[in-house]
């Protein structure tokens, strides 16, 4: 029973301390430490994304205001501003990123039988990024252009439950295509990425490994066509194609023969032309596939609206990655919430009752399921029966 414990302690009850103490000590990270520790640093950052607090005096003012509760909650004392601030600056971001590794780790175990749409066993990851704007004068270490700075989230998104298996954050000048050559490869998995992916080598590298790919070819691709399939045109296949590369940079970079299917959306008319390594799922299987790709852009379009990652309370590059991690670490551990408890609410859901109910003493279930929630019965079967005749 959680009785007595504000929503948000029973939010952090799904943290692993103990893996978490592990990476704290690997890094150092409590070394010295006199008034914030790691564990009270995460809660903080971990508040300001529930609770939607987009500055230090923001996470300050609200903490203080509650002061008989931050005990239950995990905090020793009220969490000052600077104190949070210089943490931020100074404890290495590598330590929110491994948090974040093992909750990810953990989410993907409790998705892993969820379905995306598509009936496949071979796990499908979307790959893509997304550019977070940043003012050039604060964050002189991210350079995009002449006049502004950005940060680029890679991003590896798993299609059983939305949950990201990789990311990467990079200045805004890093090319979405050099994350191909530190990428973790699983055999037998799909990976299914937009044109701006295209490098033969790299795709020939995944190839390699046991993985498929499923991308765009771009306009004026030199290849011959070495047999055609038949297919059905009126699910608007219009070919289905085994192809060799003719350029002699591409032909040495994929010397193999790759899969061209040529598709027309009959809903808005438009002529696709696919790229895969695979030749054993069906034509119209493998323009689902691609067609999926998009819940990454909704992912990234989901997590600026509803996490704290478009404005920044530090400038440093440590500070920022760790807003970022921080943010990545609360969604996942949301959607391990949702799964562990059985809740079919939304998670925008989850995080609106969450940001105004977090000093409250309600059990999650109850607050979450509103009036389908049923409250367990005691057992109190040892309990004498005044009334037993």
């Amino acid at each position: 029973m959680n009785s007595g414990k504000t929503m948000f302690a029973q939010i952090m009850e799904f943290v692993p301390w103990t893996s978490f103490a592990r990476i704290v000590a690997r890094h150092g990270g409590d070394s010295g430490v006199r008034r914030l520790s790691c564990t009270e640093q995460f809660r903080a950052m971990a508040f300001a994304q529930l609770t939607y607090r987009e500055s230090l005096r923001d996470i300050e003012a609200c903490l203080l205001a509650n002061q008989t509760k931050l005990y239950g909650m995990g905090f020793r004392v009220p969490v000052k501003r600077s104190t949070l601030a210089d943490a931020n600056e100074g404890r290495d971001w590598q330590i929110w990123a491994d948090l974040a590794g093992v909750l990810i780790r953990r989410a993907r175990k409790l998705y892993c039988n969820d379905s995306f749409g598509i009936d496949l066993g071979n796990t499908v990851y979307a790959l893509d990024a997304t550019t977070i704007d940043l003012c050039l004068s604060l964050f002189p270490w991210a350079p995009f252009r002449s006049t502004k700075a950005a940060v680029k989230l890679h991003t590896l998104l798993d299609l059983r439950g939305n949950i990201p298996a990789f990311i990467h954050i990079s200045d805004g000048k890093t090319h979405e295509v050099s994350m191909l050559d530190i990428l973790p490869v699983e055999a037998g998995a799909f990976y299914v990425m937009d044109r701006g992916y295209l490098d033969f080598g790299r795709l020939f590298a995944l190839h390699q490994a046991g993985a498929f790919f499923v991308t765009r070819a771009k306009r004026g691709m030199n290849a011959r066509r070495v047999y055609s399939m038949p297919t059905d045109r009126t699910t608007g296949m219009i070919c289905d194609q085994r192809v060799l590369l003719n350029g002699h940079y591409s032909a040495k970079a994929y010397p193999e023969q790759l899969r061209r299917i040529r598709f027309k959306d009959p809903e808005t008319g438009k002529t696709l032309v696919f790229l895969t390594n695979n030749t054993a799922l069906s034509a119209t299987t493998i323009a689902a596939l691609y067609k999926s790709r998009w819940q990454v852009e909704l992912f990234f379009k989901w997590i600026k609206q509803h996490l704290r990652i478009k404005r920044f309370i530090g400038n440093s590059e440590n500070a920022v990655k760790t807003q970022i991690w921080c943010a990545v670490a609360t969604y996942v551990l949301i959607a391990i919430v949702k799964k562990e408890l059985q809740i079919d609410a939304s998670l925008y859901t989850l995080l609106q009752i969450l940001s105004i109910s977090v000093f409250e003493k309600t059990q999650l279930q109850q607050a979450f399921q509103g009036d389908n929630y049923i409250p367990e019965q005691a057992d109190f079967d040892n309990q004498l029966n005044l009334f037993d005749f």
